[in-house]
């Protein structure tokens, strides 16, 4: 199961009272990205909410075409981030945080390990090959990425 899967709007309760409608609970779910995509609605809950439901929809579902939005664009983008965080040297349990804090977005701190974990072992795959098939400078980037996100410098 893809992280993006596992990542749950904080206060969906709230969120739903205010809405006056009912949308899934996941953030990656498709009602819920045409909600946040549409900005239908959105006048109805509190500011600080809306701004942050504003910003996710800014930073994850803007795209060229309407029609990335159901081919996985927003799922990347929100990887990318991830990956990013970590990159930054923080574990699961600020990532987790910071999401809360950017986004009002949660999920769990041992969901995130596991898709941290497994980056670093597609990348580990993906460095072998690299090596396999004489390319040095690739494999050498590719390891560069790998110590990062391992917390290695």
């Amino acid at each position: 199961m893809a992280i993006t899967d596992k990542v749950y709007l904080k206060n969906h309760r709230q969120i739903v009272s205010q809405l006056d409608t009912s949308i899934p609970k996941g953030a990656f779910k498709g009602a819920t990205i045409e909600l946040l995509y549409s900005g239908e609605g959105l006048s109805k809950v509190d500011d600080a909410t809306r701004d942050r439901l504003l910003d996710f929809a800014g930073d994850f579902l803007d795209c060229e075409d309407e029609d990335q939005l159901y081919t996985g664009y927003p799922e990347r983008q929100f990887v990318r981030y991830l990956l990013e965080l970590r990159e930054q040297g923080l574990g699961p349990d600020d990532i987790v945080h910071v999401m809360g804090d950017e986004y009002m977005l949660y999920a769990y701190p041992g969901d995130v390990l596991s898709f941290l974990d497994q980056a670093v072992r597609t990348l580990e795959a993906a460095e072998t090959l690299a090596k396999v098939d004489g390319h040095p400078e690739r494999e050498r980037e590719l390891g560069a990425v790998k110590r990062s996100l391992s917390g290695q410098r």
